[in-house]
């Protein structure tokens, strides 16, 4: 269950709290070694833009690809000519590969500016030939890009909701060439674990076991498992089928808590504990106004007018707050009382840090 706790400050604090004894497919627990997605990346050029596309005297680059493409259309560009583009602007392409993917099959890709543009909305992706990490060119994508943000100028004052250069397509991209994909090596199928935990490890192989036979699977550490498959490929894909919904108990969570310091979102769960501890929390506020004075020369005086500058230097202290924290194995204890001292995320991040240091917070942070 997922507990969401709004206050008035610009961020929210996450409570992730999870069942302590629940059963886990070991699909959600672990992959299958060599099954997995590979990223396509392409250049390409979008056009159709209404005047916010690339500023070619900054992005040469730009109009070199547009020559490119023309001339392998068989339009020869008279040497000399200087383009002035409005609606044409570069961008790189990117997708997923997924595993087993075959010739002819759609997938969804990503358009990204890395020129100048204003916004791509209403921009059209020119055919663009998406290659892997071995050079290979493995889709094919061109389509019309979709924004999920919307702006306006006028008068020099601008309006913009969300980000207007980077879009996707969906079903953008063709597949061309089938990336092969063995399901398993010799005799043996596995299984990479999502997070290395022997714990994990032996309970997934104590039930493989149980299930399919003693000897059928067998750890080689905290994350590989091998398992001994059947040689016969359809056989294989039922057995693998089966080994995937196989239910294991992970055992109790890590305590643990994510701070997040770009948004100031902070996530635990509910294995994190404290031991008793008090909290100080107060803000002090510096305001520095700083105001023009002119000084006027006397009439006939030959003087010169002055501007100088006066500040004034206010310090407010507000009232500081001092609780005490019990000991607890409640997670909403936890918030509660860090709640009641009036921090804000960022505050926390900073409570927390030093309630660790202290030995007081009983959990691993994790910084984002």
């Amino acid at each position: 269950m997922i507990k969401l706790l709004r206050r008035e400050w610009w961020a929210a604090i996450l409570l992730v709290l999870a069942a302590s004894a629940h059963a886990d497919r070991i699909k959600d627990l672990a992959s299958v070694e060599g099954v997995r997605v590979n990223q396509l990346i392409g250049y390409g050029l979008v056009v159709g833009l209404d005047g916010t596309g690339d500023q070619t005297t900054q992005t040469p680059f730009t109009v070199q690809s547009l020559e490119s493409m023309l001339t392998r259309l068989g339009i020869n560009v008279p040497p000399g000519t200087s383009l002035q583009l409005k609606n044409v602007a570069a961008v790189t392409v990117t997708a997923d590969l997924p595993p087993f993917a075959v010739p002819g099959q759609e997938i969804d890709v990503t358009v990204s500016s890395i020129g100048n543009a204003g916004s791509l909305s209403g921009g059209t992706l020119l055919m663009t030939p998406l290659k892997g990490l071995d050079g290979k060119v493995y889709a094919i994508a061109q389509g019309n890009v979709s924004i999920g943000g919307a702006g306006a100028s006028a008068g020099g004052s601008s309006v913009q909701i969300n980000h207007l250069s980077a879009g996707r397509i969906p079903d953008g991209a063709t597949v061309e060439r089938a990336l092969p994909i063995v399901l398993g090596q010799g005799p043996y199928v596995n299984l990479d674990l999502a997070n290395a935990d022997f714990t994990t490890a032996a309970r997934i192989v104590q039930a493989i076991n149980q299930a399919m036979g003693g000897g059928t699977a067998q750890a080689m550490d905290s994350r590989l498992i091998q398992v001994r498959a059947p040689d016969d490929p359809n056989a294989r894909v039922a057995f693998v089928s089966r080994l995937e919904n196989l239910s294991v108990d992970p055992g109790e969570a890590a305590p643990k808590v994510i701070l997040n310091a770009r948004t100031g979102s902070i996530v635990m769960n509910e294995a994190v504990t404290v031991d008793d501890c008090a909290i100080a929390h107060g803000n002090l506020s510096v305001v520095i106004n700083t105001q023009p004075v002119i000084s006027q020369p006397a009439p006939f005086s030959k003087g010169r007018t002055v501007v100088a500058q006066q500040s004034q230097v206010s310090v407010t202290t507000e009232k500081g707050h001092l609780i005490v924290v019990p000991t607890s194995t409640s997670l909403d204890s936890i918030v509660r009382a860090l709640n009641a001292v009036g921090a804000t995320p960022q505050d926390l991040l900073s409570i927390l840090q030093a309630m660790k240091a202290a030995g007081a917070l009983h959990a691993d942070l994790e910084i984002i």
